[in-house]
């Protein structure tokens, strides 16, 4: 990952084109530390390195000699990545650049404001693959688009392009440069009173929470999502992933 800061803006970079910007728990650990020591900074930008903006999780490294140990340290490096973007006291901007699948789209979700490019592309594929996602980011899914359409993309794993993401209310701007629209936008925002906009962004994150799960509808979600991870579907959706070849489910 790179990281740049501009006077009070600070631009992440995922740089993992080799792998389409997936992610691992060493690039979920750099950017959660630099968001908790952003110093100075007042808006933070995420974006990705040539045509892909983060194409989920990097599910090829299980496939490469590594064990399942990968995937256990990805998941809570992942999930306390989110937490850090919600927790930043200033605005998050995803500079949506290119595709953003599954952990890649949640990290979108995520932050504060989405600007898009015309060649982005949004999608969870999880219902692909046998994964079943956490508690908090199907919360902010579903806050975000509704709970029809949270329902249309987790449920048939379908991909939305920028034009339904639009349609979707995904997307804050749409701009031919995503990274140029976000860095002009951060600016703007940069020069606003900081102490008013970390307000406003708590109150509105509370609010949110205050809207989703209680904790017993929590810890169910918890149980079905670790019912998934040691499933035989879950085995079958990573193998086929690795062989390129269509998964054959048995619901169990």
């Amino acid at each position: 990952m790179k990281w740049e800061a501009r006077d009070l803006v600070g631009v992440a970079t995922i740089d993992r084109q080799e792998r389409r910007n997936a992610l691992n728990a060493d690039l979920c650990h750099d950017l959660r530390a630099r968001l908790e020591s952003a110093g100075d900074v007042r808006v933070v930008l995420i974006t990705g390195a040539g045509t892909a903006f983060c194409s989920g999780a990097d599910l090829v490294t299980r496939f490469e000699g590594d064990d399942r140990s990968a995937e256990d340290t990805l998941r809570p490096a992942f999930e306390l990545l989110m937490d850090a973007i919600e927790a930043f006291p200033g605005p998050v901007i995803a500079a949506v650049n290119g595709p953003a699948i599954g952990a890649g789209m949640q990290m979108a979700v995520a932050c504060d404001f989405r600007v898009v490019a015309p060649t982005a592309a949004f999608s969870i594929p999880a219902a692909r693959l046998g994964i079943v996602l956490s508690p908090a980011n199907i919360q902010r899914l579903a806050l975000l688009v509704g709970p029809a359409m949270a329902r249309d993309l987790l449920m048939t794993a379908r991909a939305l392009d920028a034009d339904e993401a639009e349609a979707a209310g995904l997307v804050n701007r749409r701009a031919d440069e995503a990274l140029a629209e976000a860095l002009a936008w951060a600016d703007e925002i940069a020069a606003l009173a900081p102490l008013t906009v970390a307000s406003h962004k708590q109150a509105l994150v509370l609010l949110a929470r205050a809207q989703g799960y209680d904790d017993e509808a929590r810890a169910q979600i918890r149980d079905l999502e670790e019912a998934a991870l040691r499933s035989r579907d879950l085995q079958e959706g990573l193998a086929a992933f690795g062989e390129k070849r269509v998964p054959r489910f048995e619901g169990r």
